[in-house]
């Protein structure tokens, strides 16, 4: 069972560097969509232990908010190799999330 990792610049790099698929969700407790997508994350995190799956409080960590040019929340990012095969902004469901992570595999 995997889980979702909550990620900070300090854990970050370490993130950067996996071998495995890496899914990221940027949020903020304030934000509505945030909380619709929220546990749509935590379904994929359980349900495909291949992938690593973060979430990033875009109020705690403004760097790396910053870095992933994230304008509006929820955002989410797919990297693979350490670099973002693709980014989406707004709620998503579940289907459309799982096929961002798809194609990252092809």
């Amino acid at each position: 069972m995997s889980s979702v990792k909550s990620i900070n610049k300090d854990n970050f790099e370490e993130l950067r560097s996996s071998d495995s698929i890496v899914l990221l969700d940027f949020y903020a407790d304030w934000c509505g969509p945030c909380r619709m997508v929220g546990p749509i994350v935590a379904e994929i995190a359980e349900e495909n232990p291949q992938y690593v799956v973060g979430k990033v409080n875009v109020d705690e960590q403004p760097e790396l908010a910053s870095a992933f040019n994230v304008f509006s929340i929820p955002t989410l990012v797919v990297m693979k190799g350490g670099r973002i095969v693709s980014q989406s902004a707004g709620a998503r469901p579940k289907q459309q999330i799982l096929d961002m992570l798809k194609r990252a595999e092809a």
